[in-house]
C-alpha cells in the first residue's frame, strides 16, 4: 500500500496523519503531526491469545529528550523509567481505547506512542490520544471505532475548545473528554485556583454548568469522529483472522444454581463484611462442586462453575438494586457508609488523619517543608526545570485487601489515584504560598473508593497541619446499574458494586461545587439525564460527608511536631545589620536558636522557621533588637578642625580614636608628633582623652593628626 497523507482540521486543531510511511512491520502505525509536534504511534499484536478472560492491552507513551533538543540530565544519558506525565498519559489512552476492543478478544496488544518532536504549544495528551486511535483503527486488528479527545478551558466565562498550553495557564477549568460518536467514554476534570494574594476563590464548577460544558464537548467529539472515520477508512488494513473467545456459558448449570442455591448466594452477597462475603461465596462454590460431582459421577468443570456462579451473583446484586432499591450491604441507593475520623493521632507528624468510611480506611499525613523541598521535574515542552510544591503520594499495600504480597514501587493505578486526589485538593490552597507540602495516603483497608478517602483524609490532614485552605474538600465515588430501560445511580460504591456495575464516577468538591472528577463508562456511553442524576446525587453525598468532616475539626488538637514559623517585614536599611559582616550575625542567630532564616532581598520579608515556637520567638526578638538600634551615621568632619576623642585601642602602627559620633578613626603613628615615636604604649593608655585634627575625609576614610604634629 502506498503512503497516504491526510490533513484534518477540526476543533481548533490542524492535524496531519501519514500512513504507510514508517514502522511498516507493525500491525498499524501512523506518523502524526500537529504544529511542530511529531509522534509515532505503532501497535503490535501477539498471534497467540492468552487463556485468561481479559484483554492484555499495554499502552506506553514515551517522550524522547531529543524531541526537545535536550540531552537527558543526571548520570545516565539515556531515557530510563517513565516520568509521572508519561505514565498518566499512558493510563488515559488505555482507559479510552480499551472499550473499543470486541468482547472475547484476548490477544496481547502493545500500543507504543513515541514523541519524536515536541512543540511547547501542543497538548501532548490530545496528540497521543489521536495518534494512538488512528494507528489502532487503521491496523489489521478488528477495532472498528475511532475516538476523539477534546480539552475544554474557561477564561473569563468563555469556554475554549482545545486551548493552547499558554491559554491553559490562564484557564480556570481543565476538562478532558474522550468519546466516540455520540458516546462519552472517559472524563477527567479539575479546576485551577486563582492566583490571589490570599485564598479567596476556589473556582468550583457547579453541576449544571459542568453539564452544559460536557454537552459542548460531546458535539465536538461527534464531529471529529465522523471526520476521522471518513478519512481514515481508505487507509485501513485488511483485518487478520482472530479467535473471539466465547463466554463459557451453561444455561442448565445457571438454572441449577438459581433453583438450588438462590438463598445461599443471596445471603453471601448481603454479608456485611467484604471478607465474609468472599468466604461465603467460596463455600457456596465448593458445595455446588461437590453436589455436581456426586450427581454426575465425574469431576465438575471448576472454571465453568465459577463463571456461572459469578454470573448468577452479578444478577442477584443488580436485581436487588433495580427491583428492590437496596444494595448488597443493606444500604439505600443514596446512603453513605458510616464514617469515623481521628485527627493528629501521630505525635511526631506535622498533621495526620485516619479517615474510615465503611471498610475503606486511609491514613493520610501532611509534612511541611521549605521551598528547597519541592520536587523538581521537566516537561518536554519546557526549557526550564519546574518545581512541584504540592505532592500527593498514594500507597496501596497488599494487606489492605487481604493479599500477601510485598510492597513495590507505585504503579499506574497508584500514580493515577494520587494525581486525582491532588487535582481535587490543590484548588483550595493559596496559589502564592511559600514552602512545600507533601501528603501521603496509606490505604490500610480497601473496599471501594480509596482515592476518595484519600481526598477526605488529605483535606483534614492539611487542616491538622495548620495549612491555610479556603474550604474543606470531600470525595465520593458514584456507580450505575442499568438493564437498558431502568437505571439506578449508587452513592458511595463499594468494591462489589464497582465490579458488577456499569460506571465508575469519582467526584471531589467543596460545599459549593466540583473541584475534580474522573469518569469511566463500562457501557457504550452514558445518557445526559443519567449523568445529571449522578452529579446531583453526588452533591448530596458530598455535603453529607463535609458536614461530618466539619464536626471532626471541632475536636482538632494541634500537633506538637508542627513547625513554628513567623514572617515579618523590615526596612531595607536594616537587612545588612541582620546579616552582619560576612554573614556572621545571621549565622549566630541560626546556631543559637536552631532556626532557619530566609530573607527576601526584593521584598525585605524575613521568614523564621523552627521546630520550637519558643526558639522562633527568641530569634525574632534578637532581630527586633538589631533593627530597633538606630543605625549610626558617620559625621562629615570639618577639615583642619580640632575634635576631642578617646583612645579605643593601641596598635604598633597607631591609635584607634573614638570620634564624637562614635566612629572609630585611625591616628597613624607617623602623625602623632613631629619627631618619630617608637612606642605609643609608653606615651598613651586606652581610654585616655586625646585631641585630634581632621586633615582629610574621603567617605569612611578619615585622616587624623595631633595638634603637636602641626607645630
Amino acid at each position: 500500500m502506498n503512503e497516504q497523507n491526510i490533513v484534518i482540521s477540526c476543533n481548533n486543531l490542524e492535524e496531519k496523519y501519514r500512513f504507510n510511511k514508517v514502522a511498516k512491520q507493525a500491525s498499524g502505525a501512523v506518523l502524526y503531526h500537529c504544529g511542530d509536534a511529531v509522534l509515532l504511534a505503532a501497535v503490535a499484536i501477539d498471534p497467540k491469545p492468552v487463556d485468561e478472560d481479559f484483554l492484555p492491552l499495554t499502552v506506553q507513551y514515551i517522550e524522547k529528550s531529543y524531541a526537545a533538543a535536550k540531552i537527558p540530565g543526571g548520570f545516565i544519558k539515556r531515557e530510563t523509567k517513565p516520568g509521572d506525565f508519561e505514565t498518566l498519559t499512558s493510563r488515559i489512552v488505555d482507559r479510552s481505547l480499551r472499550p473499543l476492543f470486541p468482547k472475547g478478544f484476548h490477544y496481547p496488544v502493545v500500543l507504543t506512542i513515541t514523541v519524536l518532536s515536541a512543540d511547547p504549544l501542543v497538548d501532548m495528551q490530545i496528540a497521543a490520544m489521536h495518534a494512538a486511535s488512528a494507528a489502532l483503527y487503521t491496523s489489521d486488528i478488528p477495532v472498528n471505532q475511532v475516538v476523539a479527545a477534546v480539552r475544554l478551558g474557561k477564561i473569563e466565562d468563555e469556554v475554549l475548545i482545545n486551548p493552547t498550553l499558554i491559554e491553559q495557564e490562564d484557564s480556570t477549568l481543565d476538562l478532558l473528554v474522550v468519546g466516540s460518536g455520540s458516546d462519552i467514554l472517559m472524563i477527567e476534570m479539575c479546576v485551577n485556583a486563582s492566583e490571589v494574594e490570599h485564598v479567596q476563590s476556589v473556582n468550583e464548577l457547579e453541576e449544571e454548568e459542568l453539564l452544559e460544558i460536557i454537552d459542548i464537548a460531546q458535539g465536538a467529539i461527534e464531529q471529529a469522529t465522523v471526520a476521522y472515520e471518513t478519512d481514515f477508512t481508505p487507509a485501513k488494513k485488511e483485518e487478520i483472522e482472530v479467535i473471539i473467545a466465547e463466554d463459557k456459558e451453561d444455561q442448565e448449570l445457571y438454572k441449577y444454581i438459581a433453583e438450588n442455591y438462590a438463598e445461599a448466594v443471596s445471603k453471601a452477597v448481603q454479608s456485611m463484611a467484604k471478607s465474609e462475603r468472599s468466604q461465603a461465596l467460596k463455600e457456596v462454590k465448593t458445595t455446588i462442586m461437590d453436589a455436581l460431582e456426586e450427581k454426575n459421577g465425574e469431576e465438575a468443570d471448576k472454571e465453568l462453575v465459577n463463571k456461572m456462579l459469578e454470573a448468577y451473583k452479578r444478577s442477584v446484586v443488580r436485581s436487588l438494586i433495580l427491583d428492590d432499591n437496596i444494595r448488597a450491604d443493606g444500604r439505600t441507593l443514596t446512603e453513605v457508609r458510616p464514617i469515623d475520623i481521628e485527627t493528629n493521632l501521630l505525635p511526631s507528624v506535622h498533621g495526620s488523619c485516619l479517615f474510615t468510611r465503611g471498610q475503606t480506611q486511609a491514613l493520610v499525613t501532611a509534612t511541611l517543608g521549605d521551598a528547597k523541598a519541592a520536587q523538581s521535574y521537566e516537561m518536554i515542552g519546557s526549557k526550564n526545570t519546574l518545581y512541584e510544591t504540592f505532592m500527593v503520594h498514594y500507597n496501596f499495600p497488599g494487606f489492605s485487601v487481604g493479599e500477601a504480597k510485598p510492597q513495590r514501587a507505585p504503579g499506574r493505578r497508584e500514580l493515577g489515584h494520587g494525581n486525582l486526589a491532588k487535582r481535587g485538593l490543590e484548588p483550595t490552597l493559596d496559589a502564592n504560598r511559600s514552602g512545600t507540602i507533601r501528603l501521603v495516603s496509606e490505604i490500610l483497608e480497601s473496599n471501594g473508593s480509596s482515592s476518595m478517602a484519600t481526598v477526605c483524609g488529605g483535606s483534614l490532614a492539611l487542616k491538622a497541619a495548620e495549612v491555610e485552605t479556603a474550604k474543606l474538600v470531600a470525595g465520593i465515588a458514584m456507580g450505575l446499574v442499568t438493564d437498558g430501560t431502568r437505571h439506578a445511580v449508587l452513592t458511595d460504591i463499594m468494591g462489589l458494586e464497582d465490579h458488577d456495575g456499569d460506571m465508575d464516577f469519582k467526584i471531589t468538591g467543596t460545599v459549593d461545587g466540583i473541584t475534580a472528577l474522573q469518569m469511566d463508562i463500562k457501557l457504550g456511553g452514558i445518557d445526559a439525564e443519567v449523568l445529571k442524576n449522578a452529579l446531583h446525587q453526588a452533591k448530596e453525598g458530598r455535603v453529607h460527608i463535609l458536614n461530618i468532616m466539619e464536626e471532626a475539626l471541632k475536636n482538632l488538637e494541634p500537633s506538637n511536631a508542627l513547625p513554628s514559623m513567623v514572617e515579618f517585614s523590615v526596612d531595607g536599611s536594616h537587612v545588612p545589620a541582620i546579616i552582619g559582616k560576612g554573614g556572621g550575625t545571621i549565622r549566630e542567630i541560626i546556631e543559637k536558636y536552631g532556626v532557619t532564616i530566609d530573607i527576601d532581598r526584593d521584598t525585605n520579608v524575613v521568614k523564621i522557621t523552627g521546630t520550637s515556637k519558643e526558639n522562633v520567638e527568641g530569634a525574632k526578638e534578637f532581630i527586633d533588637t538589631i533593627i530597633s538600634t538606630p543605625v549610626k551615621k558617620q559625621m562629615v568632619y570639618e577639615i583642619n578642625k580640632q575634635y576631642s576623642g578617646k583612645i579605643k585601642k593601641i596598635v604598633e602602627f597607631g591609635l584607634f580614636i573614638e570620634m564624637p559620633d562614635g566612629y572609630d578613626a585611625l591616628l597613624h603613628i607617623s602623625k602623632v608628633a613631629k619627631e618619630r615615636v617608637n612606642n605609643l604604649g609608653e606615651r598613651y593608655n586606652v581610654d585616655d582623652a586625646i585631641d585630634v585634627i581632621v586633615l582629610e575625609q574621603k567617605g569612611k576614610k578619615v585622616e587624623l593628626c595631633t595638634p603637636a604634629y602641626l607645630l
